[in-house]
């Protein structure tokens, strides 16, 4: 039988590893974004924040922190695209934390498992809150 001219189609265990290292890098990204504590989070409580457009880069970039909706859209656009800098700037402590137990289910579950993995207090809100 002659041997076949095309390459291999890759296997399961090969396109898992390549999974793997994907997953790996992806959570990387949001881990070097990650202040080294909650308390660095000192941004706003209330008013109107506007998001610069390398963070609010589709759709809104204005939030009115009194409204819940609005509130919730913010913390979820920077979680996701908010650069180191980002994080303490726009983001409060306590309302996350407070926040958080609603929020976990909004974001991916990569930046979820990221936030509640360094700081595990998140984590404990949440199941205090089920």
């Amino acid at each position: 039988m002659a041997a076949s001219s095309q390459p291999p189609v890759p296997g399961t265990a090969d396109q898992s590893g390549v999974y793997a290292e994907d997953l790996a890098l992806y959570r990387e990204k949001f881990r070097r974004r990650l202040p080294a504590s909650l308390d660095e989070l000192r941004g706003p409580a209330h008013g109107v924040v506007d998001l610069p457009l390398h963070v609010a880069w589709s759709g809104m970039t204005s939030y009115d922190l009194g409204k819940p909706r609005q509130r919730m859209g913010l913390y979820r656009t920077v979680l996701h695209e908010g650069l180191h800098d980002d994080l303490p700037r726009y983001l409060n402590r306590d309302l996350l934390v407070q926040m958080w137990p609603v929020l976990r289910g909004l974001v991916g579950r990569t930046v979820r498992a990221v936030w509640e993995e360094t700081f595990p207090q998140l984590a404990a809100r949440a199941r205090s809150a089920a």
